[in-house]
């Protein structure tokens, strides 16, 4: 009789919080997963969108007693964010699998520049939950009483917390719970700004008059120079505003196919929203001559003139619900970075930049590793900084312009490459070039203003994660020069290699299988130099007993599988050639063998299922896995390799089952695979 195995109460606790495993063998999965543009345009566009909360007031406030340039201001944030918008379209064209920041400063540039923008973003990421949350959490709280503003940077840190596990049960699950808060900004900013605007249209040609002069009076007291100079400051201190822009070519393994398509729509909704809110917001504030006040954002003091005609009880409520959706989206923004950010990190992993642990998938599909990290990046942040939003956004919009410009400066690079081929290189080289001066401008510009009030330490702090890339990518090239000397391996034994020695003439064919036989259960890792080197060491110290060789291989789904079926196919495809080749070495010496594989994103708990059965089918089983011995085994080496197999030796273990653990050092072992015994 059938017996469920009884579930933990860990186990439960976890299903509750982040939800069931997903099932791999579901056809539909990739589908299922993925985001239409408009909920794209939640997950991705709430970053960009959400500095439109703070972004067109620095601008304005700026400009000082010349407010009325903040209509250039306006105008030129407009156009850069539809050129920045435009260029990255450019770039979701030329990388529809996904073609962030990392991506395309590595591929058209150079790998090591492409890390310098991996780590920029990294930092940017983590920046953006801190910075938002924290927003967010001082927004709620000047709606309470001061009594309770001891308690704003534990709401801050629980925030974090309750982010950390919606985007642990899946970006669209956590993205479905966000889309009220979306919405309701959209809506409540688009009746306020709509109104204000439509309010004032008799006032228009009045309102151009007056702007006429004070143009004339400034030329006069500024000179041309001096009020061109004070319009690129405002512009350039409203760059907070371009921040979230290039979250969709990020995160476009996660958009509905076709991507190319999906990512276009989310990037022109975010242009559009963006543009609009931003501009909106610019006019009615000089429509209404907003001014600060103590105590009070720009946007408050400008919802308050607008609604002042409304009734206080209707237009009070108004303002309120506009404002905390302002604060609520705000913690709707940190999503950007819990999206993109393990993206980032995965992609960097995938290239062994950084641990290759990043890469890996959680059973929820989530780069589990990675969500964790920017978390946790987050709440130390928000610890170090107690939570102060004007300390954090010193910090904040430096690395994000560093990847603007790689990734424009790659682009320009392309075209001027495929110039003169059928490609529409001239729009490409002109829509690049001009976000490349646009970012390269604003890059300087916010550099140079934030640099001694604290922006020294974003850079210091991104420019230490690239050295410590660097050393990781080291260690990972060296260990794995020494890993493919094994491969060395593969022509002693391979039967397609024309220099494998024949085999003898007494050699039996394969033989039937004896389940009652002593049997090896090989764990490999697809047919390269440990899977041979674990395999040789097996037959060289047991090869007269065992009869039968079963090799089980499981195919991990991390991120680079996860993009979408046409890898996990690529994937089981090449399972199935490699185990054959095992196959085929074994039966050729005349000894039974046969292959099992399984894909997963959990090693440890997809082998623990197919040991049982095997064991069952073979009693006399004994289970084999090979591990890199290193001759000095430091906190580096733990950290960025597998040791998998001594936890699955525990687990099996548990079971009753017998587990022997083949060392492989990393040297080129000396001897050949002896013939089975006739």
């Amino acid at each position: 009789m059938h017996h469920d195995k009884p579930v933990s109460v860990s186990r439960r606790l976890r299903r509750a919080v982040i939800g069931d495993s997903i099932n791999l063998a579901d056809q539909s999965i990739f589908h299922n997963l993925s985001l239409i543009a408009f909920f794209a345009w939640v997950g991705l566009g709430a970053d960009g969108l959400s500095s439109s909360c703070y972004g067109p007031a620095e601008a304005y406030l700026a400009l000082g007693k010349h407010t009325f340039l903040a209509v250039f201001v306006a105008l030129g944030t407009a156009v850069t964010i539809f050129v920045i918008s435009a260029a990255y379209s450019q770039i979701i064209e030329l990388f529809p699998t996904g073609g962030g920041g990392y991506v395309v400063a590595s591929k058209l540039l150079s790998p090591k520049v492409g890390m310098v923008s991996g780590c920029a973003l990294l930092i940017d990421y983590a920046l953006t939950i801190t910075l938002s949350v924290a927003s967010g959490a001082d927004a709620v709280f000047s709606f309470l009483p001061d009594d309770w503003l001891p308690y704003r940077l534990y709401a801050a840190v629980a925030g974090v917390v309750l982010l950390i596990m919606l985007n642990l049960r899946g970006v669209k699950e956590s993205v479905m719970t966000l889309v009220p808060i979306f919405m309701t900004f959209v809506v409540t900013h688009a009746i306020a700004i709509g109104y204000g605007v439509f309010a004032h249209v008799s006032d228009m040609p009045a309102l151009a008059g007056r702007l006429t002069q004070d143009v004339s009076a400034a030329r006069g007291e500024l000179g041309m120079m001096g009020m061109f100079l004070l319009v690129l400051h405002a512009y350039s201190m409203g760059a907070g505003t371009y921040t979230g822009i290039e979250a969709v070519s990020n995160g476009l393994p996660i958009l509905r196919e076709p991507r190319e398509k999906t990512g276009k729509r989310t990037m022109l909704y975010m242009a559009l929203s963006l543009s609009v809110t931003v501009v909106g917001l610019i006019v009615c504030y000089l429509l209404f001559q907003v001014r600060p006040q103590d105590g009070k954002t720009l946007n408050a003091v400008l919802f308050e003139a607008v609604t002042a005609a409304w009734g206080a009880d209707f237009g009070g409520g108004f303002v309120l619900v506009t404002l905390i959706s302002e604060a609520l989206l705000l913690f709707v923004a940190a999503q950007a970075g819990f999206v993109d950010g393990p993206r980032v990190l995965s992609n960097m992993a995938i290239d062994r930049w950084l641990p290759a642990r990043f890469a890996l998938l959680s059973d929820r599909l989530v780069t589990q590793n990675g969500i964790l990290l920017m978390g946790a990046a987050a709440l130390v942040l928000m610890l170090a900084s107690h939570g102060s939003v004007d300390l954090l956004i010193v910090l904040y919009s430096i690395n994000v312009f560093i990847t603007f410009v790689l990734s424009q400066l790659g682009m320009v690079r392309h075209w001027w490459e495929v110039r003169g081929q059928r490609v529409p290189w001239r729009k490409g080289l002109l829509l690049n070039g001009l976000g490349l001066v646009l970012t390269a401008f604003i890059l300087v510009m916010v550099t140079c203003v934030k640099f001694f009030e604290g922006g020294w330490v974003t850079l210091l702090i991104t420019g230490a994660l690239a050295a410590a890339a660097c050393g990781i990518k080291r260690h990972y090239n060296q260990v794995g020069a020494q890993i493919k000397k094994l491969d060395v391996l593969r022509a002693v034994i391979d039967p397609q290699n024309p220099y494998t020695p024949a085999i003898p003439e007494n050699a039996e064919p394969e033989t039937a299988a004896d389940d009652d036989a002593p049997t090896a259960v090989i764990f490999v890792n697809g047919y390269n130099g440990l899977g041979v080197h674990t395999l040789m060491s097996v037959v060289r110290l047991f090869g007269k007993d065992i009869r039968n060789y079963v090799f089980v291989q499981i195919g991990v789904v991390d991120a680079a599988v996860f993009r979408g079926a046409s890898e996990l196919s690529r994937l089981k495809a090449s399972m199935e050639r490699d185990l054959a080749t095992y196959v085929g070495i074994m039966r050729d010496r005349g000894y039974h063998a046969e292959a099992h594989w399984a894909v997963g994103t959990d090693i440890v708990h997809e082998l623990t299922e197919l040991a049982p059965a095997l064991h069952e089918r073979f009693p006399k089983a004994t289970f084999f896995g090979g591990q890199l011995v290193f001759a000095k085994e430091t906190f580096l080496t733990r950290l960025l390799h597998n040791y998998v197999v001594f936890t699955l030796q525990r687990q099996l273990y548990r079971m009753g089952l017998p587990f022997m653990i083949m060392p492989i050092v990393l040297e080129e072992p000396q001897g050949g695979l002896p013939q089975a015994a006739a």
